[in-house]
């Protein structure tokens, strides 16, 4: 079964290190790991790298559009490859879950993150995989009664030098259970990635 593993983040030198980018620094180290380079692809508004895993055809994707607009690239792809919305992993920055805590889950709620409303309504379904890379929240970096920054002005600057050595863990986390992630065994993924990170 062909598999789809999507990144999310914002395309663009200045959103590179950006906490929005996360997803897109996954992917990108997983094409690494497995030796595989993106090249852009116009019908599928992003840049796509295709791989094998234990035979099967894996493509990993960076929407080359902005984060909010997400789905019209899955969705191209998946039309055109004819892959199901179970067999898609989309791996997002998190702002409720702290830097280094990972979490996989199949559907429930957006939690107001614009890419995953745009690809919901691309696949015409919640029952996508996501995998949830903690980033932190604004309101955490405050002491009481202090003015917590704006949300976006967050999430579009880069962590802080502890943080993102906890986010690149949590990373490696993610990367690691793959192999039963793909095999089916997701239960087991799970397991592993939530008693790894907290």
């Amino acid at each position: 079964m062909t598999k789809l593993i999507v990144g999310l983040g914002n395309p663009g030198e200045d959103h590179l290190k950006d906490r929005h980018n996360a997803g897109f620094w996954f992917v990108d180290a997983l094409a690494k790991q497995l030796n595989v380079r993106f090249e852009t692809e116009k019908r599928f508004h992003g840049k796509v790298a295709k791989a094998k895993w234990d035979g099967e055809d894996l493509f990993l994707l960076k929407p080359s559009t902005y984060m909010n607009l997400s789905g019209q690239a899955v969705g191209a792809l998946c039309r055109f490859h004819k892959i199901t919305p179970q067999d898609v992993l989309v791996v997002q920055d998190e702002l409720d879950l702290k830097p280094g805590t990972a979490r996989i889950k199949l559907g429930g709620g957006t939690g107001g993150h614009n890419g995953l409303k745009d690809i919901q309504a691309h696949l015409s379904t919640p029952e996508y995989w996501r995998l949830r890379l903690g980033i932190g929240h604004p309101r955490d970096l405050v002491g009481e009664g202090a003015r917590p920054m704006d949300v976006a002005d967050y999430v579009l600057r880069r962590p802080l030098q502890e943080e993102q050595k906890r986010i690149d863990a949590s990373m490696d986390d993610g990367l690691q259970i793959l192999s039963l992630f793909f095999r089916g065994d997701t239960q087991a993924a799970m397991l592993q990635l939530h008693s790894k990170t907290n």
